[in-house]
C-alpha cells in the first residue's frame, strides 16, 4: 500500500472546550478511519492548516468566547463552506432550528449514541464530497471556457441561443463554413456532446445568450 493510498481521505474537526469530549470523538472517528482533529475554542480552530480532503465540523453550541451558532454565521459571512453536525447538553427548539434553518446537518443532544454521531458526520461529509466534486467540474468548465478564442466565445452566444450556422454567418460576417469550423472548436474544447449540453455550460457559467 502507497502512502497516498493509506492516508485518510476525510476528516472530521472537532470544537469543544470539553477535553474528555474532544479526546473521546477524536478517538471514536480514527476508529472507523477518518483523520480527526480536535479544538478547544473556534479561534483555534481557525488558525489551523486544514488538510484538503472531504471534511466537517463537529461543533458544541457552547463554547468560551463566541457560540457554536455565532461561529457558524461567522463561516458563512467569510463563505467558508464546511458542514457542521452541532451538539450540546442544552439544546432547544428555537436554538435547533435556527442552527438547522443556517444549514447545519444535524443536531444532537448529549449523551448522544455514537451511531447517531457517526451516522450525521457520514452525511456531512458525503455533502461535502459532493460539494467539492461540483467546484471541480465549475473550475474545469471555466477553464475550457477561458481556452476559447474570440470568435469562438461568439459563435457559442449564438448556438445556444438556437441559431443555425446559416443564420450565424449572416450575423456575424462570416461564411457558413468557417462558424462551421469554429461550432467544432467549441464543441470539442468544450467537450460538449450536444447543443443540449453546451446550454447547460452556458448556464453554469452565467454567459450572457445572443437574441435569437
Amino acid at each position: 500500500m502507497t502512502r497516498a493510498q493509506s492516508e485518510p481521505q476525510t476528516a472530521v474537526f472537532v470544537v469543544d472546550d470539553d477535553a474528555s469530549v474532544r479526546e473521546s470523538l477524536k478517538s471514536l472517528f480514527r476508529m472507523v478511519g477518518h483523520d480527526a482533529e480536535a479544538f478547544a475554542s473556534a479561534p483555534e480552530f481557525l488558525r489551523s492548516k486544514l488538510p484538503d480532503v472531504a471534511s466537517c465540523l463537529v461543533l458544541d453550541i457552547r463554547l468560551p468566547g463566541i457560540s457554536g451558532l455565532d461561529f457558524q454565521a461567522e463561516l458563512a459571512k467569510a463563505q467558508r463552506q464546511i458542514p457542521i453536525v452541532f451538539m450540546t447538553g442544552h439544546g432547544d427548539i428555537p436554538m435547533t432550528v435556527k442552527a438547522m434553518k443556517a444549514g447545519a446537518v444535524e443536531f444532537l443532544t448529549k449523551p448522544f449514541r455514537d451511531q447517531d454521531m457517526l451516522d450525521a458526520v457520514s452525511t456531512a461529509l458525503e455533502r461535502d464530497r459532493a460539494r467539492r466534486e461540483r467546484d471541480q467540474a465549475d473550475a474545469a468548465l471555466a477553464t475550457a471556457f477561458g481556452s476559447l478564442r474570440e470568435r469562438e466565445r461568439e459563435v457559442m452566444e449564438h448556438v445556444t441561443a438556437g441559431l443555425m450556422n446559416k443564420q450565424i454567418a449572416a450575423r456575424m460576417g462570416l461564411a457558413e463554413i468557417t462558424v462551421k469550423l469554429h461550432r467544432g472548436n467549441v464543441m470539442r474544447k468544450m467537450n460538449a456532446r450536444s447543443v443540449a449540453d453546451l446550454v447547460k455550460m452556458s448556464q453554469i457559467l452565467g454567459i450572457r445568450r445572443a437574441k435569437p
